[in-house]
């Protein structure tokens, strides 16, 4: 995996800046164009920390990686990667405001017979370990189900359903609609199943205890206030966003 800094609009150097991690393989939110770390998650950091009047460097570790960097707390002081508040995961680290609607959703081929998240409990299903699609389908599945397939990062999950590892993918939305936009040929569909997987949210996670969510938490708030979140957003998605519940859980 290839890793770089991408230096923050108000600061490019890692000694002058706060450090930032990402996993970026979820396009459209972080991924690599080239050498560069882009997408939905990158713009929003860039227009909070201008916001906040706080340099930073954002680096792309991967996803566990990052997860427990971010839990030490001494190199990196703050992560963005698509990270879902749960209970579970504020044991571990603190979040700042919500800042992204979200669900997971069920990626087959478009001939699957699967409408439903209990359609797979049978079948083989491959997921990015320690997300929220994992949770979810070891409930529905068992933990310790061998066809439950746990991979590094959601394009190796995604690359074994079109290797025929897999009957499904399960994974965030977005990224769901981003592999089939441009995978139009792989004849895929996706399905949402609001019954069984519920709404989540994004947030950035920070070190336990740390002081950056008083200081972030508000720059969030103005950037969805001000229009600018709905700029980016309408950059990265092609339409406005509903910022009705984002704006009450501020």
């Amino acid at each position: 995996m290839i890793t770089l800094i991408l230096c923050g609009v108000v600061g490019c150097s890692s000694d002058d800046g706060i450090k930032f991690a990402t996993d970026a393989t979820y396009a459209p939110m972080e991924y690599m164009d080239k050498d560069t770390i882009t997408g939905f998650d990158i713009d929003f950091l860039s227009a909070v920390m201008k916001e906040a009047d706080i340099k930073y460097d954002i680096k792309n570790i991967g996803w566990d990686t990052m997860l427990e960097s971010v839990k030490q707390g001494k190199e990196y002081k703050g992560g963005i990667s698509s990270v879902s508040i749960t209970d579970e995961r504020k044991e571990t680290y603190d979040f700042s405001a919500p800042y992204f609607e979200s669900t997971n959703m069920i990626m087959v081929r478009a001939d699957s017979p699967v409408k439903s998240a209990l359609d797979l409990k049978d079948l083989k299903v491959a997921v990015q370990g320690a997300t929220t699609a994992d949770t979810l389908m070891s409930g529905i599945m068992g933990a310790t189900n061998s066809d439950l397939k746990r991979f590094d990062s959601n394009t190796l999950a995604l690359l074994d359903l079109s290797k025929g590892g897999a009957d499904a993918v399960v994974a965030d939305v977005a990224i769901i609609r981003e592999y089939i936009k441009n995978n139009p040929n792989n004849k895929l569909v996706g399905i949402l199943d609001p019954t069984n997987f519920d709404s989540e949210y994004y947030g950035i996670i920070f070190p336990k205890g740390s002081d950056m969510k008083s200081k972030i938490d508000p720059a969030i708030k103005t950037v969805i206030e001000n229009g600018k979140y709905a700029e980016i957003y309408k950059k990265w998605f092609g339409e406005a966003p509903d910022t009705t519940n984002l704006l009450k859980l501020q």
